[in-house]
């Protein structure tokens, strides 16, 4: 039934939207390849190595390596679903949590380095900071920091569950929200900072502007924006269930879904566009630098506005199964996205990386290192 369900909405999404969009923009896009995904689902967003390498994780347990080319190197197996999403350190290591209560180091060879034991499932994508230390939250309700080896540096516990990804600063504070309503900032030696409240769990991961403005969601329908030292800037009500991560262009512009809106946002938190569309998104978009954002809808397709002319949307491709996670963008600007059961990797009709800001893409950068560029 709930296939079903989803089947009818997603065509009902794609009749609707269809009507707006020009006809040649689907066939625009150039398909590069097109690779099933060992069992079925995925809610991890793929991971750029510098070499091109895909890392790709899914719910049914592995972890994928996948050329440029489309080609499997190596899968690793962990004991239970993958819903993080892989970081890539700078030596080419690759870190992830699972369901199985555990966070993994493996190398670019496919090689267990490491693995840690928490109390409970590592949904959260680990952040890299500069020294190697790994920062990740579980659902234990602690937020863990490891040393390059695995071993652990320290922990922090808070008062709720820890599902959202956190971001590293520039000063190598450490950002996050928790189910406990709460937003925190730690220094990084794990010492709280300070902690700003909301109202409702907080799902969505950080985004840090090159000003010092720290930018996240909270399921009360609020998007926060907070200065460096933990008071509002402002906050946008959504009107409705926000659990989207904003990406930011090179003018401090921010790009989200919330519910089922679009929304793009100044910097003073004004909104300057929205659409609305038949079902609820949270996935986080991706900024290029040719003035488009990329939205990755959750059932049938990719599809690309300009940030200029809004709506229709320059381009759409049908990905013809389930979408429920970010995209990411190489340097050539090809795209690579995930379904239900395909990693596809396609070359959108103008190409271009993605914008020269502090945060473009979902996690920072394509490697997905949480940690804001110098």
């Amino acid at each position: 039934m709930r296939s079903q369900n989803i089947l009818l909405r997603a065509l009902l999404f794609f009749c609707l939207t269809m009507g707006d969009v020009h006809a040649e923009s689907t066939n625009a896009v150039t398909p590069l390849w097109k690779l099933k995904l060992p069992g079925r689902g995925t809610l991890s967003s793929p991971a750029l190595a510098p070499d091109g390498t895909v890392y790709q994780g899914t719910f049914y347990g592995w972890m994928l390596a996948v050329t440029p080319e489309g080609n499997i190197k190596w899968r690793f197996k962990a004991k239970r679903e993958i819903k993080s999403s892989p970081a890539v350190g700078a030596d080419g290591t690759i870190y992830f949590g699972s369901r199985d209560r555990y966070c993994y180091a493996v190398s670019a060879t496919g090689k267990l380095k490491w693995k840690f034991l928490t109390d409970a499932w590592v949904d959260s994508s680990p952040a890299i900071a500069e020294d190697g230390t790994l920062c990740f939250g579980s659902h234990d309700k602690n937020f863990y920091a490891l040393a390059p080896d695995g071993k652990l540096k320290w922990k922090f516990t808070t008062g709720g569950i820890l599902s959202a990804s956190p971001a590293i600063g520039r000063d190598g504070s450490l950002y996050f929200g928790s189910h406990d309503k709460n937003f925190y900032a730690l220094t990084a030696d794990g010492k709280l900072k300070w902690k700003f409240q909301t109202g409702g769990e907080i799902e969505a991961s950080t985004t840090l502007a090159a000003d010092g403005t720290i930018y996240f969601s909270s399921t009360d329908g609020y998007l926060y924006a907070l200065a460096p030292d933990g008071t509002q800037r402002w906050r946008l009500q959504t009107f409705s269930f926000t659990g989207s991560t904003a990406v930011l262009d090179e003018d401090g512009n921010l790009y989200l879904s919330a519910g089922r809106d679009y929304y793009f946002v100044s910097p003073e938190g004004k909104i300057t566009f929205h659409h609305l569309t038949e079902v609820p998104m949270d996935m986080a978009p991706a900024a290029t630098a040719n003035r488009e954002v990329i939205y990755s809808l959750p059932w049938l397709q990719i599809c690309s506005f300009n940030r200029d002319h809004t709506w229709p949307p320059t381009w759409t491709y049908h990905m013809s199964y389930e979408l429920e996670s970010s995209p990411n963008v190489d340097p050539q600007g090809n795209i690579y996205a995930c379904n239900t059961f395909n990693l596809v990797a396609v070359r959108p009709p103008n190409p271009a990386p993605p914008a020269k800001s502090s945060w473009p893409l979902w996690r920072g950068n394509a490697q997905q290192t949480g940690r804001i560029a110098k």
